[in-house]
Formats: C-alpha cells, structure tokens, sequence
C-alpha cells in the first residue's frame, strides 16, 4: 500500500508540472503598480472550453477572497484577461492563479505571480470660499441617489466581451497627469482624482473609446452631462462635463462613433473632458489601457 501511495503522489506531482507548463503565460503592461491594467495573455497546449481567474496578494491568499478576473478567447488556445490594480493598491506579491478548462474535463491550473511596485500620487492644496467647497444641503439627496445609480451600473457585469479592437482615446487634445491626485481643499483631504482629463474646448467631438452600449446620458452634479459605456466584462467608460449627448441610453455604439461634445457642465471651472475607467470595482487610469496592448509582452 505505502509503495502504490508513493506512486500515485508521484504521478500528481507530475500532472501539476504537466498543467502548469500546458498554460504559457505572458503579460503586458505600461507599468506594475497602483492605478495600472496589466493585459495578460494565456497561450495553451491544447484547445480550451473556458478559462478564470483570481487575482490576490500572496499574503491573503489562504484568507480574504481575490477578485476574479474574466478571461476572452482570441481562439481556443489563446486567451486574454485584464488584470486591474486599484489606485489604492499595497504594494507587494500579487499572484494570477488561473484554473482551464481543457478537453474532456480535464483541468489545468498555473499560478502567475506578478510583483506590484509603491507609487505615490501627487496632491495639491487649494483654499476656496466655502460655498464651493461643499455643496449645499437641499443638493445632498440629489448626490446620493446619483451616487447609487452610478454604484449599481458599475456593480452589474455583462458577460459578453463588446469590443474587438484595442482603446483609444476619445478626443485628440492631450491628457494630464491628473490621474490619482489628491487635492487638500480648504486643509481637507478629498478623494484622489479616478479619470483622467483630457484638453477639449467646448464643442470638441467626443467618441466612443471603443465598442459598448450606452447605460447612462444624464446630468450629475458634480459631472455634468455625463454618458457611461458599458464595454462588458466588468469594462465601463465614465465620459464627464459635456455640453451635449449625440446618443441614449440603451444604444449601442462603436468604437470611434461621435456619442457627444465636450463642455464645462457640472463643478469644472472650465472645458475639457474627463474619462474614467472601472475595472470591475477598480479605478485604473484609462491611459494604462491604452498603453497595454501596445506595451512589449513579459514573462514572470
């Protein structure tokens, strides 16, 4: 019995090497660290019916729960996911454990670790009259039920891939490095800056950064006129402060298509248009995505 123990345990040995060198795996990525999308790539031995994945720090890996990470097929061996790491990420050993579905039932499983760099965001300290550094109470309900709606779109995940073709930035005018910072306002700290803003004066056509259905065109308070994308798979677009809609909620629209104009609605002192990106519950700078389908690939 020992001897056919040993030999069973050994063979499971071998098939944990056999699965983890059936799944290559390369990522790419404009950086490692908080705030960035890190574009993973799955190339398989043999044709695969589906894959998933968790991404978690190595530290809670026998504890707290990662966050899953849906992967699309370009064929059925080679597969692609995009991995976020939140703006308020800890630095350290993260890991992919990405578990395959292969051909009859068999499962194969390969762990990916990825070590996530310190960054630091810049902040800035404005002093202001207090009317404009806090909003007025009769406003307050009005914040809140926008701040729900815009919770519970982003919380809903379409399952199905919308886009094709790799982001692209919706207005040509050059962006900021105002992605992450935090601005002290009248010596309180507020909450980091999640989009990044782009130079439009009012008028400028904005397009669809790719493929997507429209679930919000509305005015919000502090954004203005605002349209949210969804791309699918956890994907949304967050486009802020337009002067005017060209589409509806519930439309589907492609990448490139003119969907509005930029403006200064909401509390903006003045013309440009900011975009956020969620990743599922996680605030990454749009620019990241850009940069990671274009960035060299790398193997951990």
């Amino acid at each position: 019995m020992t001897t056919l123990l040993v030999l069973m345990l050994s063979l499971i040995g071998l098939g944990s090497q056999a699965d983890a060198s059936a799944l290559r795996v390369t990522h790419r990525a404009r950086a490692i660290a908080p705030g960035e999308v890190v574009l993973v790539e799955v190339n398989a031995s043999v044709p695969l019916k589906a894959l998933r994945a968790v991404w978690s720090a190595s530290a809670a890996r026998s504890g707290a729960a990662g966050v899953p990470v849906t992967f699309y097929a370009l064929d059925p061996q080679r597969w692609q996911g995009l991995v976020p790491i939140d703006l308020e990420a800890r630095a350290g050993r993260y890991v992919l454990t990405l578990h395959a579905n292969a051909t009859a039932g068999r499962e194969l499983v390969r762990e990916y670790p990825i070590t996530v760099a310190a960054r630091t965001f810049p902040a800035r300290r404005i002093t202001v009259e207090a009317k404009f550094a806090e909003p007025p109470a009769e406003a307050l309900p009005r914040i809140d039920k926008e701040r729900k709606t815009v919770e519970g779109l982003f919380a809903a995940t379409t399952p199905e891939r919308l886009w094709t073709k790799p982001f692209a930035v919706p207005v040509p005018g050059q962006a900021t490095s105002s992605f992450g910072r935090r601005s002290i306002v009248n010596g309180q700290p507020r909450s980091p800056h999640t989009g990044t803003d782009f130079q439009a004066a009012s008028g400028t056509p904005v397009v669809a950064p790719n493929d997507g259905r429209i679930v919000l065109a509305a005015d919000l308070y502090f954004s203005g006129n605002t349209i949210i994308i969804d791309h699918g798979l956890g994907v949304y677009s967050y486009l802020a402060h337009l002067s005017a809609f060209d589409v509806a909620e519930g439309q589907v629209v492609r990448r490139g298509q003119e969907i509005a104009r930029s403006g200064a609605t909401g509390r903006v002192t003045g013309p440009h248009l900011h975009w956020t990106l969620r990743l599922g519950a996680a605030r990454v700078d749009p620019l990241s995505l850009l940069a990671a389908f274009d960035a060299p690939p790398a193997v951990r």
